[in-house]
């Protein structure tokens, strides 16, 4: 393995327990006429486990599973969408004081859903930049209560998940390569996700109750959906080419697909149909069980590959993130061995 290669050594996530959808619908959380196109059997919903302690559990699991000594990890970067349960609170510090008790960099990374797939490439490049051996830590996190925040129907096409996931990269050794992280980012459509609401003073002053279905409406009625979809696809294309030309991979060498925990009709618009992708080659069968983990879809999916034995040596992933803003990333993980501990160099210099 070349000391310039970025690799994976352990994967983690931690998921509350399932509501059923069927069971939603009969106590009136989720409209039928919702549910129906998105075909969601269930999401996982957390009662009382704040976002913050899911995502120490998930860095845990990660840890040991990577064999790291946990004052060995150079950086932490969490990544969130929603509220984390304190005002002016840094949520990576509690992950990194329950989980790894070490003094290395612990940053939050807030590019919504794409925001752990923006932390991947952020920690790939440091490690890269490492003068000797170095690991960091990529989680992902987040809660969606009511009434802030509804799940069924706060954004139509997407069912919204609590958990949290996490991996540990390392610069020297792991079970697989993670190729160079492609990101794309366009701000044309960043009022998407903003409308023609003010800015406000205080979080859910606008509204009680996030609806990006209105925002979406108020952005299209002055930019056109032809405008918009011609920029999203257009997005997605550059990220997607340049991850398979940094892994010098065509897309039909792909042997599984990771993609955002979309509900079917929208998954199948955006990337099954438009893409060619057979339903088969992704986590589909799992995610559509789980729900839309905010940043953590891509990390929680590949953990899900590497918890069911699905991955063999020689096995291509790719992983796919969108995120509000708008931005796009592809990136192409390698499978090296079976995944597991792997005795690790005494070569340690941190990150600088």
């Amino acid at each position: 393995m070349g000391s310039d290669g970025i690799y994976l050594s352990g994967t983690g996530s931690w998921l509350p327990p399932r509501l059923a959808t069927h069971d939603a619908i009969r106590r009136g959380l989720c409209r039928p006429a919702v549910a129906a196109p998105a075909r969601m059997e269930s999401v996982t919903v957390s009662d009382d486990v704040p976002a913050p302690e899911m995502a120490a559990r998930a860095v845990a699991e990660a840890v040991r599973a990577a064999g790291a000594p946990p004052h060995e990890i150079d950086l932490l970067l969490y990544a969130t969408v929603w509220y984390q349960g304190h005002d002016m609170w840094a949520p990576a510090s509690y992950i990194q004081r329950a989980a790894l008790g070490n003094d290395c960099p612990a940053v939050e990374i807030r590019q919504l859903s794409n925001g752990g797939m923006a932390a991947l490439a952020l920690a790939r490049d440091r490690l890269r930049a490492a003068a000797g051996r170095a690991s960091a830590v990529v989680a992902a996190g987040d809660r969606f209560p009511a009434p802030s925040f509804d799940r069924w129907h706060s954004d139509p096409g997407t069912v919204f998940a609590d958990g949290a996931a996490a991996c540990v990269l390392d610069n020297r050794d792991g079970f697989a390569r993670l190729h160079p992280v492609s990101l794309v980012s366009d701000p044309e459509l960043e009022r998407m996700h903003r409308g023609d609401d003010p800015f406000a003073d205080a979080p859910l002053a606008a509204r009680r109750t996030v609806d990006l279905k209105q925002a979406q409406r108020a952005y299209l009625r002055s930019a056109g959906m032809a405008f918009t979809v011609a920029r999203s696809r257009a997005g997605q294309e550059r990220a997607l080419k340049q991850a398979l030309a940094d892994a010098d991979t065509e897309l039909g060498e792909i042997d599984h697909f990771v993609l955002p925990h979309f509900g079917h009709r929208r998954l199948t618009a955006n990337y099954l149909a438009q893409l060619g992708i057979d339903e088969r080659r992704t986590t589909w069968d799992w995610a559509r069980t789980v729900g839309h983990l905010g940043a953590g879809d891509q990390l929680a999916g590949l953990h899900r590959l590497v918890a069911a034995g699905r991955l063999a040596p020689g096995d291509r992933v790719l992983l796919m993130g969108v995120g509000a803003g708008f931005s796009w990333s592809s990136a192409v993980v390698e499978i090296l061995r079976p995944p597991g501990p792997h005795p690790r160099s005494k070569e340690r210099n941190p990150t600088p």
